[in-house]
């Protein structure tokens, strides 16, 4: 070998080396799992995180990793990253690298919180809501957005915005931030299927959903938005509480709905929505299966008679509240 065929062949081991690195530093950022086998083979969801409250980057993962073990399907799981130093930090508003796995995803789940995402990260989001797929909400996707400026190219669709009244939440998703309807963090949630839809298939096998986040306000719903779930104020913490008496349970406030979104492309989406689905939520199998039987749903799939939504791995989920995240906490260590 002359000296300059090593020259130019050490030269291409180098680029090539570099260029490995970058791909795994950008993988590092989020995490996958691939589906082997089971009705969601061939399928891809992407959860997109990023709430500073509900622990949204603990409940993904679980969900995610319930979906590929048991069903097959791939699961891409978004956060809010530092980058600094690469840590999931959810009260860092204005990063979630990533989004362009939206590009070839079937179905969105949101887990969002006042975001001010840069114009690239939020055009998969957008263009995804505008495709016609499915898409499904957790709590504080109602007011997934926050932006800043005003004149921004995606400003219409902050939680205040005025036009569209209610911004993303509202237009998509069916309200957006009202109100904390129970007493937050003394009064938990039930959920009380709808006798209306009570043969609904997300409701199937859900008659124990329970979480110790309290119910929002929720006002704006649509005449053709199915409430499949109202959500009853109880007492106290603890599943065994008993409703709370008085106005707060006359009437009870939707719990989980689905609506049909229609684009800005005219394309039309089935949508999910449910203020539920805390980390510290999903401690119930019956909340965990309401998710699971919703992206079957969306995804428009037979959803089991009583899906398998048993925990994958050790979950202990931190107690929501703002500043109580793990820190140091990094998306690899959610790999299975």
């Amino acid at each position: 070998m002359t000296q300059t065929s090593l020259f130019l062949t050490l030269s291409l081991l180098a680029t090539l080396a570099v260029v490995t690195v970058r791909h795994a530093a950008a993988d590092d950022q989020w995490v996958v799992y691939e589906g082997k086998e089971g009705p969601g083979h061939g399928k891809h969801i992407v959860f997109v995180t990023g709430d500073d409250e509900y622990r949204s980057e603990e409940a993904m993962p679980q969900m995610a990793k319930i979906l590929a073990t048991r069903y097959g399907f791939k699961c891409t799981v978004l956060f809010a990253i530092d980058p600094k130093d690469g840590t999931i930090k959810p009260d860092h508003q204005t990063n979630i690298p990533g989004t362009e796995a939206l590009n070839d995803a079937d179905l969105m789940v949101l887990f969002l919180r006042f975001r001010d995402l840069p114009d690239d990260q939020m055009k998969p989001i957008v263009d995804f809501a505008n495709s016609g797929k499915p898409m499904i909400g957790l709590r504080t996707a109602t007011h997934s957005f926050n932006i800043k400026n005003a004149e921004g190219t995606y400003a219409k669709y902050s939680w205040g915005s005025k036009e569209p009244a209610g911004g993303f939440g509202r237009a998509v998703l069916g309200d957006t931030w009202i109100s904390h309807h129970g007493h937050h963090g003394r009064e938990s949630t039930r959920g009380v299927i709808n006798e209306k839809h009570a043969d609904h298939p997300i409701v199937k096998g859900c008659d124990d959903v329970w979480g110790p986040t309290d119910v929002y306000g929720i006002i704006h719903l649509k005449p053709d938005d199915e409430i499949l779930l109202w959500g009853q104020v109880l007492e106290g913490m603890n599943p065994a509480d008993k409703p709370l008496a008085g106005p707060k349970n006359t009437p009870m406030m939707p719990l989980a709905w689905t609506r049909m979104y229609k684009g800005e492309t005219g394309n039309t989406s089935r949508v999910f929505n449910t203020t539920m689905g805390a980390a510290t939520d999903l401690v119930s199998e019956g909340t965990r299966r309401l998710i699971a039987n919703a992206c079957f749903w969306g995804l428009e799939m037979d959803v089991p008679t009583k899906a398998d939504v048993d925990l994958v791995g050790e979950y202990k989920p931190t107690p929501f509240g703002f500043g109580k995240y793990v820190e140091g906490v990094k998306p690899e260590d959610h790999k299975l």
